[in-house]
């Protein structure tokens, strides 16, 4: 079993301790199964100047019988008062993994809100070794802080 860990100079430091969270966020598609842990950072996070920061950790594992590639990623990154940022690109962190049957790629990176609370989702694009392109979803997940303010009506 091949594990990757990989995390982009500009993205989250690997190391930050997890805060908040620790839920485990799965979804398959063509046996390409996306799990998805995000964490909230107090420490890289400033509340009273609506900055918050999570990081996310993402497992991609090949349970299909097809050796496939990465090829791209699509982002939709919402925040608590609806603004979207969508985020396309090649590969994921620089790279653009090949996953044979039984394989999998673990990488690290993460997102700022102007709000204490949000959502992400996404796909990524994947290609079969005979060249044929399929899109893998990625699971929806909460970017919930400890600084969001909750009422029960």
């Amino acid at each position: 079993m091949k594990r990757e860990t990989g995390t982009a100079p500009s993205e989250v430091n690997a190391e930050a301790p997890k805060a908040g969270g620790g839920c485990m966020f799965e979804r398959t598609t063509r046996q390409i199964k996306i799990s998805v842990q995000p964490a909230f950072l107090a420490d890289q996070s400033a509340p009273d100047n609506n900055h918050f920061f999570w990081a996310y950790t993402v497992l991609i594992e090949n349970g299909g019988l097809e050796t496939v590639q990465l090829r791209a990623r699509y982002w939709r990154i919402i925040d608590a008062n609806g603004r979207t940022i969508e985020v396309k690109g090649a590969g994921v962190i620089g790279q653009q993994p090949i996953l044979r049957p039984g394989e999998t790629f673990e990488y690290k990176s993460g997102t700022p809100l102007e709000t204490p609370s949000g959502l992400m989702l996404g796909a990524y694009q994947m290609q079969t070794a005979d060249g044929e392109a399929f899109q893998v979803d990625i699971p929806v997940f909460p970017l919930d802080s400890p600084h969001e303010i909750r009422r029960m009506h």
